[in-house]
C-alpha cells in the first residue's frame, strides 16, 4: 500500500493527513533473562500471546495504512522485526544509524514524513505499550489529531491513574481547549519527573495525570519547536534540511530525550485524556496487570507448575519451573538462567544487572545466539511456536 492510499477514516472531509511512527529501539534490560539487546521487549509476548510489537502495529494499521506507518528502530532489530511483521515493506523502517534518544529519531522521522507530507499531523507510538479496547484508541487518537491540527500544537496523551506509581511522569492539567464531543484537552501546566511514593499519592489527589509518552503533532510545528526551543538539535536540523545525510545528522546531534528537548520548554504543549485503558510494560510486575491471574493471583505463562502458592509470577519460555508454598515471587526460566526475585523488587532489575558479572548476564543465550531449546528468538517472540501447547 502506498502513502497515498487512504483509510475509509482518512477520507472524511476534514480529517487531518495522519502518519504513524513507532518506537522499537530499546537495549532489552527490563525483562532479562528474557530480553536481550538483540530481543528486547516489543518482540517479547508480554501483554497477549503474541509479541508486544505485533499487537502495537495492529493497533496502528486501524488508523493509518501501511504506507503511512514507519517503524524507528536500529539495523541490528531490522531482521526480527521484519520476521514478525512480515507484511510491512523495507520502506516502513526508518533505521537509526546510532541511538541519540526520542529526540533526535522523532526529529528525523518528522522530517522525512514533511518530505512526502508537508501537512502531515504525526502520531508517536511505543512498540511495547499495552492497550484497551482497540476502538477508543483508535476515536481518541483521531480526535487528537484534530485538536493537533485545528490548536497547532504539540498533544500529548494523559492517562488517568489507577494507584500512585513512581515509575511514570505526571501531567498536570492547565486550561481547557476545544476538542471533539466526548473527549477532554487542556494546556499543560507542568510536566513533572517521576516521583517518590509520597509525592506520586499527592499527585493522584491532586488530579494530576499520568504522562504516556503517546504524542501527537503537526510535522511542520514539531520541526518548528525544536529548532526554537532545542540547541541539541537545531544545527543538525539546518543540516539535515539542507541536503545533509541522516548519518551526519545523528552524529551531530545530542542525545536528549523529546519531553527534555522540547515538551518541558515549548508554550504549545497540551493534552488529551485517555479514554482507554493504557500500561507501558515497565517491568516482570507488569504482568499481573497484562495477563491474566488464576484465583490465587498468580500469572503463569509457559510452562509453570505453581502450588499453594500466592500472588506471583512464572514464566517459563525454556520451562518448565515450579513453585510451592511461596508467594510475591517472580521466576523466569530462559536458557541456562533461572531468575528468582520478589515481586516487589522487579522495578530494580537494572541495578541487579550492573551488579552481576557480564558473562552471567549474557548466559540467557547460547554463543551462536540460539535458544538453548531450539525455538528461535522470533517463533517465540511472535507466538508461532508452541510445542507443548502452554508456550504464549
Amino acid at each position: 500500500m502506498t502513502s497515498s492510499q487512504t483509510t475509509p477514516s482518512e477520507a472524511e472531509p476534514g480529517t487531518p493527513s495522519l502518519w504513524v511512527v513507532i518506537l522499537a529501539g530499546g537495549i532489552g534490560s527490563r525483562f532479562w533473562p528474557v530480553s536481550t539487546p538483540d530481543r528486547p521487549k516489543q518482540l517479547l509476548p508480554l501483554g497477549s500471546e503474541r509479541a508486544l510489537i505485533r499487537d502495537t502495529v495492529d493497533r496502528a494499521l486501524k488508523v493509518v495504512p501501511a504506507g503511512r506507518l514507519r517503524i524507528l528502530t536500529g539495523v541490528h532489530l531490522l531482521e526480527p522485526l521484519s520476521q514478525a511483521l512480515p507484511e510491512l515493506p523495507r520502506e516502513c523502517y526508518l533505521l537509526e544509524p546510532m541511538a541519540r534518544g526520542t529526540g533526535p529519531v522523532l526529529a528525523w522521522a518528522a522530517h522525512a514524513i514533511a518530505q512526502e507530507d508537508p501537512d502531515a499531523v504525526l502520531i508517536s507510538l511505543h512498540a511495547d505499550h499495552v492497550i484497551h479496547p482497540e476502538p477508543a484508541f483508535s476515536s481518541l487518537l483521531r480526535a487528537a489529531a484534530r485538536v493537533a491540527r485545528d490548536e497547532d500544537c504539540l498533544l500529548t496523551v494523559a492517562v488517568p491513574p489507577t494507584r500512585p506509581e513512581t515509575g511514570y511522569g505526571y501531567i498536570k492539567p492547565g486550561k481547557a481547549i476545544p476538542a471533539p464531543e466526548g473527549f477532554a484537552a487542556f494546556r499543560v501546566s507542568a510536566f513533572v519527573e517521576k516521583p517518590d511514593a509520597a509525592t506520586a499519592t499527592r499527585y493522584v489527589e491532586e488530579g494530576y495525570l499520568w504522562n504516556s509518552g503517546l504524542f501527537i503533532w503537526p510535522v511542520r510545528r514539531f520541526l518548528r519547536e525544536l529548532k526554537e526551543h532545542s540547541p541539541e538539535m537545531a544545527p543538525a536540523l539546518v543540516g539535515l534540511a539542507a541536503g545533509g545525510s541522516v548519518e551526519d545528522f545523528f552524529h551531530h546531534v545530542t542525545g536528549i530525550s523529546v519531553d527534555e528537548a522540547v515538551l518541558e520548554r515549548s508554550a504549545r504543549v497540551a493534552s488529551i485524556e485517555a479514554t482507554f485503558q493504557w500500561d507501558d510494560v515497565g517491568s516482570w510486575e507488569a504482568l499481573s496487570r497484562t495477563r491474566t491471574a488464576d484465583a490465587q493471583g498468580n500469572v503463569v505463562v509457559g510452562d509453570g507448575h505453581l502450588v499453594e502458592t500466592r500472588d506471583s509470577i512464572a514464566f517459563a519460555e525454556t520451562g518448565p519451573v515450579v513453585l510451592f508454598g511461596v508467594q510475591n515471587l517472580v521466576v523466569v526460566r530462559q536458557g541456562p538462567i533461572t531468575l528468582v526475585m520478589d515481586r516487589d523488587r522487579a522495578p530494580e532489575l537494572k541495578r541487579l544487572l550492573d551488579a552481576l558479572p557480564p558473562e552471567v548476564v549474557s548466559g540467557s543465550q547460547t554463543r551462536d545466539g540460539s535458544d538453548p531449546s531450539g525455538v528461535t528468538r522470533t517463533q517465540a517472540a511472535s507466538g508461532h511456536h508452541d510445542p507443548d501447547g502452554t508456550q504464549p
